[in-house]
């Protein structure tokens, strides 16, 4: 069997009592870590789960999925991932991958940024698109994100905005010169995503959103240490959340009064918020 088996949000006690009888059942246990990261390192992990635990990079996950299969149709197999199994398209790769190799897979589900971003207090069934934001460069500075935006926020939706992680990533010149020298990690800051995300509008200038708009940034999300700050694009700007994990959200146009009352309780100043809200929202 080969399972797929999310961990959840933030430590080692996140996986669930099924998802943990799966992995304690197999023989070789496998940690995907470029997609997203646990907050606890893998000897904690490899501690609670009483085996082995194999990191599965980026290059292990696209290259080798053979390795990571390998005969799984005779024993028990386990890919652990961060949040939920469907979380990204490489864990639905390898899922096909299985299946067309006859190996028989179950999905263990667990909680993810997907959902777990109603701490804030913004309704779920109130978001639209989720969209990405990477890391601009000198020569790349994509921005079809807000587009995505401008169609959510054209219906009055919440949108989710997904933070670029880089965990072993080359330099140009390394992979050009094929030296296997890695950057050291980096996790986008609210605080970049808002400066991006301005920028692009300053580009555009379609009135998208504004530095008025309110929006809410978490970071670590569903740990002890969580933090959630809700406030203008100008506010987070410059706001502290900390460590990564970070996600931002951007407030739709007709949030409810009920999500405007939750949003207040994380408010960087409860008074601009007010003003804000009655200026902008109509509420």
């Amino acid at each position: 069997m080969f399972y797929i088996v999310g961990l959840g949000l933030s430590d080692e006690r996140d996986i669930t009592v099924k998802g943990l009888e799966a992995v304690k059942s197999c023989q070789r246990v496998y940690l995907e870590a470029y997609t997203s990261i646990l907050m606890v390192e893998k000897e904690k992990l490899e501690k609670y789960y009483g085996c082995e635990v194999i990191i599965a990079d980026r290059e292990m996950v696209e290259t080798e999925s053979d390795a990571i299969l390998a005969d799984a149709e005779n024993i028990n197999v386990a890919f652990l991932v961060v949040g939920d199994p469907y979380g990204a398209t490489t864990h639905t790769d390898l899922y096909l991958r299985a299946r067309e190799l006859n190996i028989p897979v179950k999905v263990i589900h667990n909680a993810s940024i997907m959902n777990a971003i109603g701490a804030c207090g913004l309704q779920l069934y109130n978001y639209g698109q989720t969209i990405s934001m990477v890391f601009f460069t000198e020569t790349w500075r994509p921005d079809s994100f807000y587009d995505k935006i401008k169609e959510n926020r054209q219906i009055g939706l919440h949108t989710l905005c997904l933070l670029d992680i880089k965990v072993k990533e080359q330099s140009i010149e390394n992979m050009a010169r094929g030296r296997l020298i890695y950057e050291p990690p980096r996790y986008m800051t609210v605080n970049q995503a808002v400066e991006q995300l301005l920028e692009i509008e300053d580009k555009r200038q379609e009135g998208v959103y504004h530095r008025e708009t309110i929006g809410v940034g978490i970071a670590r999300v569903g740990s002890d240490d969580q933090v959630i700050k809700a406030g203008t694009l100008e506010q987070l700007l410059t706001a502290d959340f900390g460590a990564p994990l970070h996600s931002l959200v951007l407030a739709g146009d007709r949030m409810h009064f009920l999500e405007a009352d939750m949003l207040r309780q994380f408010a960087i100043d409860k008074d601009v918020f007010d003003e804000v809200v009655a200026k902008h929202y109509n509420i």
